[in-house]
């Protein structure tokens, strides 16, 4: 996720707020299997080949997805 507005948060503090707001949604906590934190399976060691897309559904919902991230970015 690229943000290029100095009144939105940078992209660090982006993206550990849709993680926290993803994982309180769904109670607290996730199960994962170990394999999701393999280097292929996050888009390479740090998951520096996936961006965030956000998307608004309607007025009350929101999707977020993982996405290629674009060439350069």
């Amino acid at each position: 996720m690229t943000s290029h507005n100095p009144d939105l948060p940078n992209n660090e503090d982006m993206s550990h707020g849709l993680l926290l707001a993803l994982i309180m949604h769904l109670g607290g906590s996730v199960d994962l299997p170990a394999s999701a934190f393999e280097s292929d399976a996050l888009g390479g060691s740090q998951g520096e080949f996936y961006a965030v897309q956000l998307d608004p559904l309607n007025d009350t919902t929101v999707r977020l997805s993982v996405v290629p991230r674009p060439p350069g970015v």
